[in-house]
């Protein structure tokens, strides 16, 4: 397979979105490691010391760019492939037997992607934009308090269900995403897939709902800014 053929053939886009998708699965442990440090509950000191930690690494600000690489190019990927997909098959069957072959969170990787993508937006806005502003402002951001933004945030019970909303898209996302990243790699037995397909589930579930405790013990006062 040529470099061409891996941006531009079913194969290819498939290989790309399984190197991407693990890349970006090994993301969101660091990601949600770093938040979870909002759980100490000692006002946001020790997570804007983990905050300030990446933000002002070099060796992490330069594997952000690859970060945001892999992203994009998941994104691009999965959309062309969404949209090779359906111009295969323009005209459903007359009787759809989907349902005994697949998990609907499977066949609906598409919106799943695309609910995903407006989330991923909405984040990008609340919380990373003001850390990069404050990060490049001729004072730095030694006033920058990430720990209060996010309570100020989440304090409005309408972001906290888009978040959890979000977060329940990413999970089934994920599920479904870890096994076919191992598949697609090549990685199928029938003695390791089944375990590859728990630790998957298990990964899924534990992230997500770590993700999804952050906005909401923060809106019932569990985790307050005082």
């Amino acid at each position: 397979m040529t470099w061409k053929q891996i941006f531009t053939s079913s194969i290819g886009k498939k290989f790309t979105m399984g190197l991407t998708g693990l890349f970006l699965i090994t993301f969101l442990c660091v990601h949600v490691g770093v938040n979870s440090c909002i759980f100490v509950n000692d006002n946001g000191e020790t997570f804007n010391e983990a905050a300030k930690f990446m933000s002002h690494n070099w060796v992490i600000r330069i594997m952000e760019l690859g970060l945001f690489a892999g992203l994009l190019l998941h994104i691009v990927q999965g959309l062309l492939l969404w949209k090779q997909n359906a111009a295969a098959r323009p005209v459903k069957y007359a009787e759809s037997k989907a349902n005994r072959n697949s998990k609907w969170y499977s066949r609906s990787m598409g919106l799943l992607g695309t609910l995903l993508l407006l989330f991923l937006v909405m984040h990008l806005s609340h919380f990373w934009v003001g850390t990069k502003v404050a990060l490049y402002s001729a004072e730095g951001d030694s006033g920058h308090n990430l720990y209060k933004e996010m309570v100020e945030v989440f304090s409005e019970w309408w972001v906290v269900v888009l978040y959890v909303a979000g977060v329940v898209s990413l999970c089934f996302h994920l599920v479904h995403g870890f096994q076919s990243a191992f598949q697609t790699l090549g990685i199928n037995h029938k003695r390791y897939t089944p375990l590859i397909n728990k630790a998957g589930i298990a990964y899924s579930v534990i992230v997500c709902l770590l993700f999804a405790l952050m906005p909401i013990l923060i809106f019932v006062k569990v985790l307050t800014y005082n």
